[in-house]
Formats: structure tokens, sequence, C-alpha cells
């Protein structure tokens, strides 16, 4: 099978980190206005109620799927669908960014792309190595 090709999802990524810092600051931080907009895009609200909708500032729209405060939201990303979710390791948490349902393979490379970015100022903001 293809790397990165699923028979249930399509084409997927993920990309996660381990951080120094207790998972409920990791989601406060990650569900904060300021989080929102690193990870979700400008001028949107992260709702957290099933079937909420929201829209970005650059026009991308969707819906939340499941959002359990503290461990991780679903939601629809125009045709994909992105999941953030955040879980305790000892005295750290993994931070956790996956999608699925991409075009192919070039969306694919794109998006991880995109993720690491995300993941990269979400450490920065976090003040973490």
């Amino acid at each position: 099978m293809t790397t990165g090709l699923t028979q249930d999802a399509g084409w997927e990524i993920g990309v996660s980190k381990t951080l120094p810092l207790p998972a409920s600051a990791v989601w406060e931080f990650i569900a904060s206005p300021e989080g929102v907009v690193l990870w979700l895009g400008e001028g949107a609200r992260l709702p957290t109620v099933k079937g909420e909708s929201y829209e970005t500032r650059d026009g991308v729209t969707g819906e939340v799927r499941s959002y359990r405060p503290g461990d991780r939201v679903r939601l629809t990303y125009g045709t994909s669908t992105v999941q953030v979710a955040v879980s305790a390791a000892k005295d750290k948490s993994v931070l956790r960014f996956h999608q699925e349902h991409l075009a192919d393979a070039a969306e694919r490379e794109r998006q991880r792309a995109h993720w690491k970015a995300v993941m990269a100022e979400v450490v920065d903001a976090l003040g973490v190595a």
C-alpha cells in the first residue's frame, strides 16, 4: 500500500510532537483564540458543539464532528477532515494534528508541510523546544 493512502480515509497525513507540558496546558492553548488562529486559520472561532459551523477569513468552511474538551476536536475543513488531539504522556503531553480525505499524494505533501509549520508555530508560542 502507498504511504499515506488508506482504504477508509483516502489520503491522510499526521504530525505529532511530545511537549514538556501537561496536557491540560497544551489543550488550553490549542482551544484558545490565539491557538485556534494557528491551526484553524485567521477569523475562525472554534465551535464546540457537534454540527456547529465555522468559517475562516480565507473562506474555508466546515463543521464540528466531535468535541471532547481537554482531549480532541474533529471537524470538517473544506472537503477534508481535521483532528487535533492532546494526550497525556507521564509529565509531558503529545499534540497531534491529523488530516484525512485529502485529494491526492500532492495535497498530502502540501498538508504535511503545512502541519509541520503549524506545529513549529505552536511550539514557539508555547515557549518550548
